[in-house]
């Protein structure tokens, strides 16, 4: 081997060296690109199947008298193949699912247990991607509207009215659709079916014990002490017992000064109050409300949920409590309840993910706020009112649809099984858990033929974000506004990188420092920027002082312009004075949401910041949501981390982007 002039020899490589020209320095390192794909998937391994089980059980036979089943632990078994393999031979790359099965007998008590395997379930490679039949897929992330609660206002044509409409949205379940007439009448359509008054709804959700003074009424008095005793005993006789009081109570519940008494205090128009307009009397004598107490409002709810069937007191409650309070068809889910009590500033009944009355209450009281301008209105497009549904969350979604359709074979073979001779696996079939897979992987929107043209097309095909597929937009229905580019996608979904053509805006790619926290809300990251600290704060020394800090009778301790040191330090911390300092980067990078970004005032990541961290501009430009100012350092809450953040990975390649 001959030696070259660079003193490798001939056959060898040079080491790369990196030299980067950037005058912006590198604050956090680019994330894993595919983590998105990654913790999805494993999170439902972990999470997820767990949480579905869960749900699932037990299931009972359609009288509930004769046999539970119950799922418990589950595994993932080692792949049967390679994934080379899989992609030589066109198979899929999958592990085998084992679940462990309970079945309870109610009239012995003797419990059987298996091991039942539940069909191969297709794995995720390393690099995010899935092997079905031998084709390497990807499963598109979705972004779509999130679970919650939802104000907008119209203004009446004729009036110039402001009419506020609100729209309850569950995970899982009936929707509730609130309007404001221009005669102040407060409306509500459940599940889109015809409407009736709020209070017809107030009404069939009263309990006793929602209002202060409820424990000193003997009717409810008498019910409390029923269920205490049903609560202790559990006997057929205190459940009865408990069932008469109920109804007793509902001759008294849901009365128009019970309905009245719930928005005392925000309902305050005196003639014109929106509780009395909907309660009060149309023209020609007909109340908007017919109902006098709870038990006239579930017969009317009834009868407009299902015209023609003839309403009974028990028919009526059983749908009220089918439709909003049974976990099983109504879940608001984790992101519905926690974006529900933000709004309307509830502190309790975090993991309840079913609906209360309070809710309710709470919910129309700030319709009436929106409505008289005390409260503001929700953009539908800001980016924390829309989430991302990764591959684990679609993976389980499509998961529950096929245990569901088994469900109902299970109860159908339980209704005609000796309970002697029932085992687990006779009553599960898995065929409706495979084929709903099968459906999900080899057919759905979302689940696509990786793009394979170069690394770069492949990666970009992981970090897409879809507002199309199932529960998503559709490209004929969905309009401008929710197509063009948002102030909140700043840092989390790309202005630049998006399909030409039909779906313009709907089809998007991660922004490069963008993730996903636990509601599935994208985060981007921040510098923090101190302008005052604390006496005590080890940090302050080698600070310069902004401004004159005076004790509390008015003498100058330290004046500005002056550097802390360990003396001053000391001399501030015996006085217990919070001090403004110069405006200083701090090194910690903290994530935001969307709506929590809105509460601060960010500065570009081209902001001249010297070595000890200090912001050395003296105006400096800022976002303030949608504005963009140029403000004093001391006035700037954060600062971006890399002039990237704001593109995708794909467009930051572009070189002098800036100038296209």
């Amino acid at each position: 081997m001959t030696a070259t002039l660079d003193g490798t020899r001939t056959g060898e490589r040079a080491p790369l060296s990196v030299q980067s020209f950037s005058t912006i320095s590198n604050v956090l390192e680019i994330p894993s690109l595919i983590k998105l794909q990654l913790d999805s998937f494993d999170w439902f391994k972990r999470e997820g199947l767990r949480e579905l089980l869960n749900e699932l059980s037990p299931i009972q036979d359609f009288t509930s008298t004769k046999m539970d089943l119950i799922f418990g632990e589950y595994e993932f078994r080692e792949p049967k193949h390679s994934q080379e393999e899989c992609r030589e031979r066109d198979m899929t790359f999958s592990a085998p699912l084992f679940v462990d099965v309970e079945l309870r007998i109610k009239d012995s008590g003797e419990i059987k247990e298996q091991r039942l395997f539940f069909g191969d379930f297709p794995l995720m490679t390393d690099r995010g991607t899935f092997i079905i039949n031998g084709a390497e897929r990807v499963v598109v992330s979705q972004l779509v509207r999130s679970p919650g609660v939802y104000y907008t206002v119209e203004t009446d044509a004729q009036s110039g009215q402001r009419l506020a409409n609100a729209k309850l949205i569950p995970s899982r379940g009936a929707w509730l659709e609130f309007e404001t007439s221009a005669k102040r009448i407060l409306s509500v359509k459940i599940d889109r079916k015809r409407k009736l008054p709020v209070s017809v709804l107030i009404r069939t959700i009263d309990e006793p014990g929602l209002l202060p003074g409820d424990h000193d009424n003997p009717a409810f008095a008498k019910f409390f002490a029923a269920q205490k005793r049903l609560d202790e005993e559990g006997t057929a006789a205190a459940e009865k017992a408990r069932d008469a009081a109920r109804r007793e109570c509902e001759k008294v519940l849901g009365t128009d000064d019970r309905v009245l008494a719930f928005f005392e205090g925000v309902d305050i128009e005196g003639d014109l109050a929106y509780l009395t307009a909907t309660l009060g009397r149309r023209e020609g004598g007909r109340n908007n409300d017919p109902c006098e107490n709870k038990h006239e409002a579930l017969l009317e709810l009834y009868r407009k949920i299902r015209p023609g069937d003839p309403p009974t007191h028990e028919n009526a409650r059983s749908l009220v409590n089918q439709l909003f309070f049974n976990p099983r068809r109504y879940d608001l889910g984790r992101v519905g309840r926690h974006k529900l009590n933000k709004r309307l500033a509830l502190a309790d009944a975090t993991d309840q993910r079913w609906l209360r009355p309070i809710d309710l209450i709470e919910l129309t009281r700030e319709l009436i706020n929106v409505n008289l301008n005390r409260s503001g209105t929700d953009d539908i497009d800001h980016l924390g009112n829309r989430r991302v549904r990764a591959v684990g969350e679609l993976i389980q979604q499509q998961f529950r649809i096929g245990l569901v359709r088994m469900e109902r074979v299970v109860r159908e073979r339980m209704t005609i099984t000796d309970p002697a001779e029932a085992t687990p696996s006779a009553l599960i079939n898995i065929r409706p858990v495979v084929a709903a897979m099968k459906e999900f992987f080899g057919g759905s929107q979302l689940s696509q033929f990786m793009d394979q043209t170069n690394p770069l097309a492949e990666l970009t095909h992981k970090r897409r974000l879809s507002a199309l597929g199932p529960g998503g937009l559709s490209r004929d229905r969905a309009g401008f506004d929710v197509r063009d580019v948002h102030q909140s996608h700043y840092g989390r979904i790309c202005p630049i990188e998006t399909p030409e053509g039909p779906n313009i805006g709907l089809i998007g790619s991660l922004a490069t420092y963008g993730r996903l926290n636990d509601f599935g809300f994208i985060e981007t990251p921040y510098r923090r920027v101190i302008s005052e600290m604390a006496s005590d704060d080890p940090k302050l020394v080698g600070q310069e002082i902004r401004e004159d800090v005076a004790d509390v009778e008015g003498n100058v301790v330290a004046a500005a312009g002056t550097v802390v040191d360990k003396k001053l330090a000391t001399s501030l911390k015996k006085a217990g004075l919070r001090v403004p300092v110069r405006a200083v980067v701090a090194d910690e990078v903290i994530y935001l949401t969307a709506d929590e970004e809105d509460r601060f005032v960010v500065g570009q990541a081209n902001t001249r910041v010297g070595e000890d961290g200090r912001v050395l501009d003296e105006r400096v430009e800022v976002r303030i949501k949608e504005e963009f100012k140029l403000v004093s350092p001391h006035e700037i809450d954060f600062l971006d981390v890399s002039p990237k953040q704001m593109v995708s990975v794909a467009a930051s390649l572009i070189p002098f982007l800036e100038h296209d």
